[in-house]
């Protein structure tokens, strides 16, 4: 017994580390899985759970070398999230789920479902895909990650999701940057690969005035299902998440009532 109960702490311990677990004001019967963009954390859902539904508990991903784990180094490829996270979100499956990534976030959220279905035989209700083209769309532009750091500092500036007061600060950008570097690598490097397909809903989302998501590009994301897609585009650019918050809730909300969520 005194086994048990020191591997259910380790658990714990774990699950902690990678989620921010936060809670509507009703006992959850529904989890809500999110994953951040690159450069991004967990903090960005804090207050999802209560602008969604009562009953949504809302579990943001905490990948490492950000926030609490910035002491860890980021990782560099999407199969290392996968293999990692995979079994953490394994011990989360006793109540029904839905999965929500923006940018690099969607292909993780996408790559982890795919990892759930095959390991755990089950699927999210829904996935969402935000803010980002389908896994097999050829790769545009040049690699950021390799950017020299004044070029790549323009770039970010010029992508709109990065808070002022970090490039005002030469000690904020040199903590920021090496993780931003690796988690460019991650999405730059990233490859879809054959194996599973989802028979879950999917629900492309992206910004009408994204200059790297173009609107009629979220078609793209049909392939990777079986079962009914759509695709919603919100007023924005690449961080509509931020700018059409409300919105996008809204949507998503919207979309988890027809599971019986409230």
């Amino acid at each position: 017994m005194i086994a048990t109960a020191a591997m259910d702490t380790k658990a714990a311990s774990s699950t902690d580390r990678w989620l921010e677990r936060t809670r509507g004001s009703a006992a959850p019967r529904f989890r809500l899985f999110c994953f951040p963009y690159a450069g991004g954390g967990a903090a960005i859902f804090r207050n999802w759970a209560r602008d969604l539904a009562l009953d949504v508990e809302v579990c943001a991903v905490r990948l490492p070398g950000r926030e609490q784990r910035y002491s860890e180094p980021a990782f560099r490829r999407a199969e290392q999230v996968v293999d990692a996270l995979t079994p953490i979100l394994a011990g989360l499956l006793d109540l029904p789920f839905a999965m929500f990534g923006h940018s690099m976030g969607a292909v993780l959220a996408y790559e982890v479902a795919r990892a759930i279905k095959t390991a755990a035989r089950v699927e999210p209700l829904a996935l969402f895909c935000s803010a980002r083209r389908a896994p097999d769309s050829p790769r545009r532009g040049r690699n950021r990650h390799e950017l020299p750091r004044d070029e790549l500092i323009a770039e970010l500036k010029a992508f709109n999701g990065t808070p002022a007061e970090v490039f005002q600060s030469d000690e904020l950008m040199e903590l920021v940057l090496p993780m931003l570097r690796s988690d460019l690598e991650l999405i730059e490097s990233y490859t879809s690969r054959p194996g599973t397909t989802l028979s879950c809903p999917v629900i492309a989302i992206g910004g009408a005035k994204d200059p790297d998501v173009f609107p009629e590009e979220l078609a793209g994301w049909e392939k990777v299902t079986a079962g009914p897609f759509r695709s919603l585009v919100l007023e924005g650019d690449h961080f509509f998440i931020n700018s059409a918050r409300t919105s996008l809730l809204q949507a998503m909300r919207r979309e988890l009532g027809t599971f019986g969520v409230t």
